[in-house]
């Protein structure tokens, strides 16, 4: 048996990234999370006071209001309205596909408030409307893909999850954002 001697770490310091590169990378991918996160609560935050604006579009919501954001996104096509709005993973409202478009209805967001709480310098407890007015929308196109293997192009409308976190001052010992929803039956219709 042939055994090669350990010659210890050799890298050339050519071949090793720049610190500076690899902390950009890391802040890339927090502001992309936190970005996707923020449109993500706004715009889900805000449908049911937008849905009950005129709509001149029979059988769909209203548009939300939000500018393009300069954030990249997709290009591709827009996945049918009919396909988004019907095949959906909400185990709130039921387990199976086309649950949520049946049993969504249901589900109150007034009053709704949501708790911003833990390692921060400002706790706070924002109702729906002050939420929707923490900072402008926008809009952002998505390919928003499952693990069971399906995908759409979704565009959703809402803030940068970063525009709250700035309102609450996250302090020096938090390490991550946990989102904990609602469950309850008597409003969600499972």
């Amino acid at each position: 048996m042939h055994f090669l001697k350990d010659r210890g770490f050799a890298l050339p310091s050519s071949e090793v990234t720049p610190r500076e590169v690899y902390e950009g990378r890391r802040n890339m991918l927090k502001l992309l999370a936190t970005g996707a996160a923020g449109a993500t609560l706004a715009g889900w935050a805000g449908r049911d006071a937008l849905a009950q604006s005129v709509t001149t579009r029979p059988d769909k919501l209203a548009a939300l209001p939000g500018a393009r954001s300069t954030v990249g996104g997709t290009m591709e096509k827009l996945t049918p309205y009919q396909d988004v709005t019907s095949y959906n993973n909400f185990y709130e409202f039921g387990t199976d596909k086309a649950d949520p478009a049946r049993n969504a209805h249901t589900l109150k967001t007034r009053p709704w408030t949501v708790a911003i709480e833990g390692e921060v310098k400002r706790p706070k407890v924002y109702d729906i409307d002050e939420l929707l007015k923490l900072a402008p929308m926008e809009e952002r196109i998505y390919r928003l893909r499952c693990v069971e293997g399906w995908s759409m192009v979704i565009p959703w409308i809402g803030f940068p999850l970063a525009k709250l976190l700035e309102k609450v001052e996250p302090n020096s010992q938090a390490k991550y954002v946990a989102f904990q929803t609602l469950l309850d039956s008597r409003r969600m219709g499972a």
